[in-house]
This record gives C-alpha cells, sequence and structure tokens, in this order.
C-alpha cells in the first residue's frame, strides 16, 4: 500500500514536501488519517478524482466548499456573492446539474467580491482576511468549473487553494502564522469527513 501512495504522489508531481511526509507511514489510509494540511488533501484527491461529474469529483468540491465555508466569517456581512458562490457549487456536488456558465458567473462574483472587500477594508488584516475568504469561495466553484482539457491540473489546483485561502484568511485574521496551520489540521478533519477513503488513481465511488 506505502509504495501505491508514493508512487502516486510523484507521478502528478506532489510537492517533495509531501512525499517526504508521507513515507513515514507504513499504509495510505494512515498517511490519509494522519495529514493536518487541508491543501494537500485536495490537491491530491483533485488529481485522483477521475473525469469531470464523477462521483469522487463532487465529493472533492464538496470537500473545497466546506473549506471555503470555514472563511465566510471573514466576509462582510453585506456581501453575499462568495455565500452563493459555494450554496451554487454545493448543490453541483450533490449532484445537480449546474452548467459551467452558471458555475463561471458565480466565481467570478466571488472574485470581484474578494476586490471589492479588499478595496473596502480599513485595517490591512481585515482586507487580507475578506479577499482571501472571498477567494476561497471563488476557487471552490473554480474547481467544478474545469474545463475537461485541463480538468485534472485545474481542478487540484483549485481545491487546494480553496483551503489555502481559507487558511490565510484565518491567519490574516490572527496575525498570527501559526493560525493558518491550526485552519489548515481543522479543514483536513472536514475533509476526511466527506473523502474518508485515501483517494486512488483510477477509482470512482459505486
Amino acid at each position: 500500500m506505502k509504495n501505491q501512495i508514493i508512487k502516486s504522489l510523484r507521478d502528478i508531481n506532489t510537492c517533495s514536501e509531501a512525499v517526504i511526509w508521507a513515507e513515514k507511514f507504513d499504509s495510505d489510509q494512515i498517511a490519509w488519517n494522519k495529514c493536518e494540511r487541508a491543501d494537500w488533501m485536495l490537491w491530491i484527491a483533485g488529481k485522483l478524482c477521475g473525469e469531470r461529474g464523477s462521483k469522487n469529483h463532487r465529493k472533492v468540491v464538496l470537500a473545497a466548499c466546506a473549506c471555503a465555508r470555514t472563511a465566510l466569517k471573514f466576509v462582510p456581512a453585506k456581501e453575499k456573492s462568495p455565500l452563493k458562490a459555494i450554496l451554487l457549487t454545493e448543490s453541483y456536488g450533490r449532484g445537480a446539474d449546474i452548467s459551467r456558465e452558471d458555475l463561471r458567473a458565480a466565481a467570478d462574483a466571488a472574485d470581484a467580491a474578494a476586490h471589492a472587500a479588499y478595496a473596502a477594508a480599513r485595517a490591512v488584516a481585515a482586507a487580507d482576511a475578506a479577499d482571501a475568504a472571498a477567494h476561497a469561495a471563488y476557487a471552490a466553484a473554480d474547481a467544478a468549473d474545469a474545463a475537461d482539457a485541463v480538468y485534472a491540473a485545474r481542478a487540484a489546483y483549485a481545491a487546494a487553494y480553496a483551503a489555502d485561502a481559507a487558511a490565510y484568511a484565518a491567519d490574516a485574521r490572527a496575525a498570527d502564522a501559526a493560525e493558518r496551520m491550526k485552519s489548515l489540521k481543522k479543514m483536513a478533519a472536514i475533509i476526511r469527513k466527506i473523502i474518508p477513503k485515501v483517494p486512488q488513481a483510477g477509482e470512482d465511488d459505486a
């Protein structure tokens, strides 16, 4: 089992830090259960989830949305675009037939909200947090919208960025780099509730 996960990590060009970390464990599942880096988990799951619209892809999208949701508390109360983007993307993740055009429009609205939040916030930390939170919503929608031709790379990047942006929002608000790692650990546990089984290349749930 261990050799399979290490080979998969190398085949999808995972960062060397993640590969070195995974080599400490005797099985794929133990490594997955112990991982505290939500961004690594979503990158791997996004790379191995199969075709757009597959059950595993939808699970990755739901996990990205769940991570993005942790950052919504940093979005200004009157700004609803990030939440709307997440809600629409979650509908896709649960099996709804949402068009790429609608997902793209929702993602673009969240992206616009990010820039507006940054411009409006008076404190740099608050601006950074709001900006990152809205970008987390954008990334979650982008993971669902990924075009087939560049699907695996884009879906993996977008899903991982959803977690990374949410963690950055927590870090920016707290002005404490340790807060980012705490946020990633919290999101790792959230991801395992949605994707409890370590992803394997070419495998889709029945």
